[in-house]
């Protein structure tokens, strides 16, 4: 008979490795929510013009790897290839925007969905943890996001990662910078595909991964010449503040990022432990989305990390992550025991102990060993003698000690030794 496989590009999270991702999920979640974000999550797929309008046309992601399609009663919908304009679109469609003080902010975690050529660390299917920090215009908030995503690295035991950092100006000097840059790429020798990106965001050209354009942009206009004096300004405030805090960065003026809609600050996290791959995550400011997708006026930042690339991250550095065992206790109901051993694990589960046992008849020798593999601290064993007597087993999986417990103190037994 003929198997289904994954889709090629994609992936199964199966224990024990789905535990790191969880783990990865839950540390870069954690200072979020220590920051005043709350969580929202956006369908999987949208309206393509959401993406073609705030990600940007001449992007790779909207013309060459989103995949779009037409349902049934005729709509044009995307599986979403990045997060911050799906979470923007909901928090305009919901008006967070009106209901308190501003910014709203806002962190999520889902599954994003590309049409590239798979490779290490590059799926069609990824996960991301993402963070938005909508309607306010401060240097502070810029900081602070970049401050965040050092710190939940930091949490995973990573230290081999650099945070690179830039300005790509606003809407009054990036113009000028604009008209300048294509000029100067107008008398590159281009592919068709690469001037027409250049007629519609010549600053995408810089971000050309390709080593026979990188060597004709040596002597390309550099955007920091050409930042008004408001932008010089805040990305001052933005470094000092950074700085402030202890966070490490790189300047990179050749920084520009993939998506259309970035403004003022971008930054990068990359980790040169994954070969060509080595962004981790990154993000900036877009304080023009909001219009763009027919919202008001909302600036905003965010970011965006990669869970799959901080897994491999891990190991490349050779981190472990000090993940506890699912189990605490494993229970073995031998003869007609099963009823009784039955209620106690749901007793222990109802209690807060994380309870498993021995299923499908098996002899004390091979539920031992499903209790060995389960990484329980102890193991229950009752069998009908025990219970005759009114007690079960308790084995303590670490030292091998055992002892008879009641079989109604069990659960305060349990929980005082586990503390």
């Amino acid at each position: 008979m003929a198997t289904f496989q994954a889709p090629k590009g994609t992936y199964d999270l199966i224990p024990p490795v789905s535990v790191k991702y969880l783990a990865v999920r839950e540390a870069i979640a954690a200072p979020l929510r220590n920051s005043g974000y709350g969580y929202i999550e956006t369908p999987g797929f949208e309206d393509v013009g959401l993406f073609a309008r705030g990600v940007g046309e001449s992007t790779d992601i909207v013309s060459k790897e989103m995949y779009a399609f037409e349902t049934k009663g005729g709509d044009q919908l995307a599986l979403r290839p990045e997060g911050t304009a799906s979470v923007l679109r909901a928090a305009l469609e919901a008006s967070l925007h009106k209901k308190g003080n501003l910014p709203v902010k806002l962190w999520y975690s889902g599954s994003y969905y590309r049409y590239e050529k798979p490779q290490a660390g590059r799926y069609r299917h990824f996960s991301q943890v993402g963070a938005e920090a909508i309607g306010a215009e401060d240097p502070a908030l810029d900081a602070e996001l970049i401050i965040l995503a050092d710190q939940a690295y930091r949490s995973l035991g990573l230290r081999n990662f650099r945070i690179l950092l830039n300005s790509l100006g606003d809407k009054e000097c990036r113009p000028v910078y604009r008209e300048a840059l294509q000029s100067f790429l107008g008398g590159l020798d281009l592919d068709e595909e690469t001037v027409r990106r250049a007629e519609i965001n010549p600053l995408r050209v810089l971000d050309d991964k390709r080593a026979d354009v990188q060597k004709q942009l040596v002597g390309a206009p550099v955007l920091r010449d050409y930042l008004c004096d408001a932008c010089k300004a805040y990305h001052e405030d933005v470094r000092a503040l950074v700085t402030a805090a202890g966070v490490a960065f790189e300047d990179d003026e050749k920084l520009v990022r993939g998506l259309d809609y970035y403004t003022r600050t971008t930054f990068e996290f990359v980790h040169d432990g994954l070969g060509s791959q080595s962004a981790v995550g990154g993000g900036g400011r877009y304080d023009g989305l909001s219009e763009m997708i027919g919202g008001p006026a909302l600036p905003s930042v965010g970011w965006a990390l990669g869970v799959d690339r901080t897994v491999l991250a891990l190991q490349a550095e050779g981190v472990e992550l000090d993940i506890p065992a699912s189990t605490s206790v494993f229970a073995v109901a031998l003869g007609e025991a099963k009823p009784t051993v039955f209620g106690l694990v749901t007793q222990l589960r109802k209690a807060g102990v994380a309870a498993d046992m021995s299923y499908g008849g098996k002899g004390l020798k091979g539920a031992m060993k499903d209790a060995n593999r389960s990484g329980a601290r102890f193991a229950v064993v009752a069998g009908d003698r025990d219970l005759a007597e009114g007690v079960v087993q308790l084995k303590d999986m670490e030292s091998g000690d055992q002892t008879a417990v009641p079989v109604g103190e069990l659960i305060d037994t349990v929980k005082a030794r586990l503390a």
